[in-house]
């Protein structure tokens, strides 16, 4: 059961203020039940929160309240590096937010090669958890590889393929489209090692001509334009806060 701050904020305030709806509708929403305080629901109108340590849901979202705490998701072009700065002066990820004041860092990686999505953030929890293989967060990516793709060999990556460093594997994959002497793939994995996608497709035969993430769980690269910075939104912080147990 969820204790009452008797010194802290309204609940349908701090709702409010986060964004999540006006102070009205937010009533609403805690009077039929979608709010979630400490992992208890509450329903009392009246309930007071401490908006610095208050775990608060809606509809199993988790609810940033902290307004310092920032997160984007950057459509990496290719020949960047995923360094917040580069000592041989060449295009890194962070000549894309010179300008904020806050100290940002990539969650996770892309090779130079590699374009689309990669998420900046200074919650340091968040990034932490994503980036650990043991929440099996999937990352989607589109690959365009040499040659003719042969049915069965989405059954074989998800099976698993034995690699240098060890067995890896897909958790799906489909074709997505055929042209002369190439396919577009599309490939979901979760976990991270070092060229992880282009080690896989080449060890299967079909090396790896372009490669491009789309998603990282539920948030999507979508129009997201190269080299464009954009904010997630609350249902996509939320996602990914779910997707990590936050």
């Amino acid at each position: 059961m969820t204790s009452d701050q008797p010194e802290g904020v309204r609940l349908q305030k701090v709702l409010a203020q986060a964004g999540v709806a006006s102070r009205r509708a937010s009533e609403d929403l805690i009077a039929r039940g979608r709010v979630s305080v400490d992992g208890s629901v509450v329903r009392e109108l009246g309930r007071r929160v401490d908006p610095d340590t208050a775990v608060i849901h809606v509809d199993g979202l988790r609810v940033i309240l902290r307004d310092d705490q920032v997160y984007f998701a950057l459509n990496k072009p290719r020949g960047v590096h995923s360094t917040m700065d580069d000592d041989q002066g060449r295009p890194c990820v962070g000549d894309y937010v010179r300008d904020r004041r806050e100290r940002l860092f990539h969650v996770g990686r892309l090779d130079a090669e590699t374009e689309g999505l990669l998420l900046l953030t200074n919650d340091g929890d968040l990034a932490h958890r994503l980036m650990h293989p043991s929440f099996h967060v999937p990352k989607t990516y589109l690959a365009e590889v040499e040659g003719t793709v042969p049915r069965g060999l989405g059954k074989r990556l998800r099976e698993g393929v034995k690699l240098e460093d060890g067995p890896a594997r897909a958790d799906e994959f489909r074709v997505k489209d055929v042209r002369p002497g190439r396919t577009l793939v599309e490939i979901v994995l979760h976990e991270g090692r070092k060229h992880i996608v282009r080690r896989l497709l080449a060890e299967v035969g079909h090396p790896v001509r372009k490669l491009v993430r789309t998603a990282v769980g539920d948030v999507q690269l979508a129009n997201t334009k190269p080299g464009a910075l954009r904010p997630l939104n609350r249902k996509e912080i939320g996602a990914l806060y779910r997707a990590v147990d936050l």
